[in-house]
Formats: structure tokens, sequence, C-alpha cells
């Protein structure tokens, strides 16, 4: 297998995970957050409607520049988000 195709198979896969890991956690979120779990839902929600908003936005601004650097950046972007997550206090 291609070492670019195992590549973008990991990310699509941690992108993936990070999206739907949440409804897993959803009761742990409400409990820190003293909500209710419903309404600890509309986190998901809210992601999900940033991503339906974000994509075609992010597509028509990005035409012009190398669909390679994009997805380089995003990735890093990604990462780094990811990471600030994980060593956030609490």
């Amino acid at each position: 297998m291609p070492l670019a195709l195992l590549a973008l198979a990991v990310g699509a896969f941690g992108i993936g995970t990070t999206e739907f890991v949440m409804m897993g956690l959803l009761p742990d979120v409400a409990d820190d957050l003293g909500i209710s779990i419903p309404t600890a839902g509309h986190l998901v929600s809210a992601y999900a409607l940033g991503v339906v908003i974000g994509a075609p936005l992010l597509a028509a601004a990005t035409t012009r520049m190398s669909r390679r650097a994009v997805l380089i950046a995003l990735m890093a972007l990604f990462v780094v988000g990811n990471a600030l997550s994980a060593v956030a206090p609490g």
C-alpha cells in the first residue's frame, strides 16, 4: 500500500474517531458540566452544524490553493487542536 494512501486512511480514521467518540463520553461530559445528557448531546449537534457550514465555505475559499498544502495544513491544525484538548486542565 502506498504511504500516501496509508496516511490518508489514518487521517480519516482520526477525524472519524474525533467525531464519534463524543457520544460515548456524553455522561461524563454532562456530569462535569453539571447539565443533562440530552443537553450535552447538543455539543455533538453543534459540531456537526459547524462541519455542515464550514466544509463548503472552506472548499470555496481554498479552490486556488494546492490540495496537498490545504490537506496538510488542515491535518496539522487538527493535530494541534487535539493535542491542546488532551493537555487542557480538568
